[in-house]
C-alpha cells in the first residue's frame, strides 16, 4: 500500500513538473490463431491439412485518446452481418470500449473460412445444414481475440511517434476488367490467367502504392500496419488454409523487423488482382509474396517520424445505410430456402437474405476514419472498387491517406454506379447485393470524414 502511494506520487510529481504526459497515448497489440482444425470448413472446401503458416487475426488498441479505439485484421474470406456485429461488440467489451470504435477487416484470402452468423441462424432455423456458415470455430476465435485484448490492454506501451511511409508495388496489382471498344466490360481477368493474352493487356487502373502506418516508442517501432489494394489471391481450392502471398509478406516483414506487430490490411482491392502477373502456378505465389514484401521494405525505408501526441488521435464514423440491390428477390430466396436448392445452400443465398432483412430492419453501417497527426485511415465495407480509394486520395492531397476495405462483408462487391451499366462480373446481380446507390453514398460519407 506504502509502495503504491509512492508511485502514484512520483507519477503526479512528473506531471507537475513537465516530464510525464498526464494524457499520454499507449498502444497494444494482439495476435491469435485463426487457422481452422483439419475435418472443419473454410469458404469453399473443408479442411484436409495444414501448411507451415495459418491464419491470424492480429491488431492494435489505441488507448488516450478517448475511448479505446480497436483495430483488427483477419485471414479469412469475409465476415459479414451478425457475424460482424458480433467481432466488434467481442473486442468492445474486451478493450473497454463501444464498437463503434472497432473496425474489423479480412484480407479475403479463399482458402479461409468466412463468418456470417446470421446466415447460420436463417439455415439453422429452416432445418438446413449450416456448412461453411457453421460458426462454432468462429465463435471459439472470438474468445481467443476477448481473451487476447484483455490481457493486451494490461501491458500497453507508451507511443511517442508516428511513422507514415509510402513505396510503389511493382507487378503485382492488376486491374481485372477488361473493356472492349463499345466501353463495355469485355471479360474479367481473374486472379489466376492463364491466357497469355490477357496478363499482356494493360495493368488499367490501379493504386499501386502500398501505405505504411507504424507507431513508435521512442527509437523503438511497436506495430506497423500495411494497406495495400489487391485481391490476395494467388492460387486457391487447396484444402489447406493459408493466408497466400499477403500473408507470406508480411510475414516476412515481421522475420526483419520483429519488435513491431505487423498487421496488413486489404484496401479497396474488389476490382484489382494479381492475373496480369500470376499464372497460378504455386511457384509464383512466392514471387508475388516478394514484390510485396520488397514494396513494404521500401516503404518502411522511406518512412519519415513525427511526434504524436494523444490530441492529434481522433476517431469518427458516418453511419451509412446502403440500399440493397433491386435485384435482390426475397419471395425467391425463402423458397429456394423451403426447397434447399445448391444456390441457396452453397452460393450465399443465406448471406443475401440475412443482409436483405438487415437493410429492411434499418441497420446502418459505420464507416470509419481514423486521425493520426496528418494521416487519415479510412474503413469501408465490402468488396470496394479501388475507384472509392483513389477519390479519397485525391481528395486531400495534403493528407497521408490509406484505407482498409473488406469490412463489414454483407454488401459483397460495391462498384462504382457507372461499373454497373458496363457489364462484368463483379456488378452482376449475383455478386453485388447492393446497387450504383452506394457510390454517392459512400464517397459522401468519405467526404464528410476526411474534413478537418
Amino acid at each position: 500500500m506504502v509502495l503504491r502511494r509512492l508511485a502514484r506520487l512520483i507519477a503526479l510529481s512528473l506531471v507537475l513538473c513537465g516530464f510525464l504526459r498526464a494524457d499520454a497515448l499507449k498502444l497494444a497489440t494482439f495476435d491469435v490463431d485463426a487457422t481452422p482444425p483439419i475435418g472443419s470448413r473454410m469458404a469453399y472446401d473443408p479442411v484436409t491439412n495444414a501448411w507451415d503458416l495459418g491464419l491470424r487475426a492480429r491488431g492494435i488498441v489505441l488507448l488516450g485518446a478517448g475511448r479505446p479505439i480497436v483495430l483488427c485484421a483477419v485471414d479469412w474470406l469475409g465476415i459479414a452481418n451478425e457475424g460482424h456485429d458480433a467481432f466488434c461488440r467481442t473486442l468492445a467489451g474486451a478493450a473497454g470500449t463501444t464498437p463503434d470504435r472497432v473496425a474489423v477487416h479480412t484480407l479475403h484470402q479463399h482458402d479461409a473460412p468466412d463468418c456470417d452468423l446470421g446466415a447460420e441462424k436463417i439455415l439453422k432455423d429452416g432445418g438446413i445444414d449450416a456448412l461453411n456458415f457453421e460458426g462454432g470455430f468462429q465463435r471459439e476465435v472470438l474468445r481467443r481475440l476477448d481473451v487476447a485484448v484483455r490481457g493486451a490492454s494490461q501491458g500497453a506501451v507508451t507511443v511517442t511517434h508516428l511513422g507514415l511511409g509510402s513505396a510503389p508495388v511493382h507487378q503485382v496489382a492488376s486491374n481485372r476488367r477488361i473493356f472492349g471498344p463499345d466501353g463495355k466490360v469485355r471479360t474479367v481477368r481473374y486472379t489466376a490467367t492463364t491466357d497469355p493474352a490477357l496478363r499482356a493487356e494493360p495493368e488499367g487502373t490501379i493504386d499501386p502504392e502500398i501505405s505504411l502506418v507504424s507507431f513508435w516508442d521512442g527509437e523503438r517501432p511497436v506495430a506497423v500496419l500495411s494497406y495495400y489494394a489487391t485481391h490476395p489471391q494467388s492460387y486457391y481450392r487447396t484444402g489447406i488454409a493459408n493466408p497466400d502471398f499477403p500473408g507470406i509478406a508480411r510475414f516476412m516483414r515481421q522475420l526483419a523487423v520483429p519488435g513491431a506487430l505487423h498487421v496488413h490490411f486489404n484496401g479497396a482491392g474488389g476490382n484489382i488482382g494479381a492475373g496480369k502477373y500470376n499464372d497460378g502456378s504455386p511457384t509464383n505465389r512466392l514471387v508475388l509474396a516478394e514484390r510485396l514484401a520488397d514494396g513494404m521494405k521500401r516503404a518502411w525505408a522511406a518512412t519519415q517520424r513525427e511526434p504524436l501526441a494523444a490530441d492529434a488521435v481522433a476517431w469518427r464514423t458516418e453511419a451509412v445505410s446502403l440500399p440493397p440491390s433491386k435485384h435482390i428477390d426475397a419471395a425467391k430466396l425463402q423458397a429456394e430456402m423451403r426447397g434447399r436448392t445448391a444456390p441457396f445452400v452453397t452460393q450465399g443465398g443465406a448471406s443475401r437474405l440475412a443482409w436483405l432483412r438487415r437493410c429492411e430492419a434499418g441497420q446502418k453501417i459505420d464507416v470509419g476514419c481514423l486521425a493520426l497527426g496528418r494521416a487519415r485511415i479510412l474503413h469501408l465495407p465490402g468488396e470496394l472498387f479501388v475507384e472509392y480509394q483513389l477519390a479519397a486520395k485525391a481528395g486531400r492531397p495534403d493528407r497521408f491517406v490509406a484505407m482498409a476495405a473488406y469490412g463489414d462483408y454483407g454488401p459483397w462487391y460495391i462498384g462504382t454506379a457507372r461499373a454497373y451499366t458496363e457489364g462484368g462480373y463483379e456488378t452482376e446481380p449475383r455478386s453485388s447485393n447492393v446497387g450504383p446507390e452506394a457510390e454517392a453514398i459512400l464517397l459522401g460519407a468519405i467526404r464528410k470524414l476526411l474534413k478537418d
